[in-house]
């Protein structure tokens, strides 16, 4: 019988496989994204990519997280590029998707969920040209390591939000949008 791929689970599904549980900050983190670097850049084209970038809560030092490295990657959304670079990232073994947050649509790839092994770690890459709003989320990132107490306060409210939404996580990611937007337009105020 043929093993059940990860796009065959309904979300509900996904959720109780893989629920939302914040762990304390991991030293380790940061060595996970340069190792996940290394591979993109070995095994990617370089010229499908011009940037590469570790962001997300993983990438605060001291900041809880869920376990998933999250990665930014820039390219352009060309059809023979988007194509090219959908088939070497399978090849080191991510599934892709569109994900779309409004009229912000971003290339996503994912890597570690493993139905029969679901507590192995996770990698989720956001690809999008460099001029896109996604790119934001370094200044969320630089923001949150400036001013810890404001990271502490990102911090509670994801284990508050990990609590009421354990087993769903397009609700959970939902859940933190303000806060996140706040703290971003902050971060431009800065610049």
């Amino acid at each position: 019988m043929k093993k059940k791929a990860l796009s065959d689970f309904t979300k509900e599904e996904i959720g109780q496989l893989f629920p939302i549980e914040i762990s304390p900050y991991d030293s380790n983190w940061p060595k996970l994204y340069e190792e996940e670097k290394q591979l993109i850049e070995k095994n990617v084209n370089p010229s499908l990519f011009s940037r590469i970038e570790h962001f997300g809560s993983t990438s605060v030092p001291g900041l809880s997280s869920k376990n998933t490295i999250d990665i930014l990657l820039a390219v352009e959304f060309e059809d023979n590029l988007s194509h090219r670079i959908i088939e070497q990232m399978q090849k080191i073994g991510y599934d892709f998707n569109w994900q779309n947050e409004g009229t912000n649509t971003h290339m996503v790839f994912i890597k570690g969920y493993d139905p029969e092994n679901p507590k192995q770690q996770t990698y989720h890459i956001h690809a999008a040209p460099e001029s896109h709003s996604l790119w934001n989320r370094i200044y969320f990132r630089d923001y949150l390591i400036k001013h810890p107490e404001v990271a502490q306060r990102y911090e509670e409210l994801k284990k508050s939000l990990a609590n009421k939404y354990k087993h769903e996580r397009v609700a959970y990611r939902i859940a933190k949008t303000d806060f996140v937007k706040e703290i971003t337009d902050k971060s431009l105020l800065d610049l």
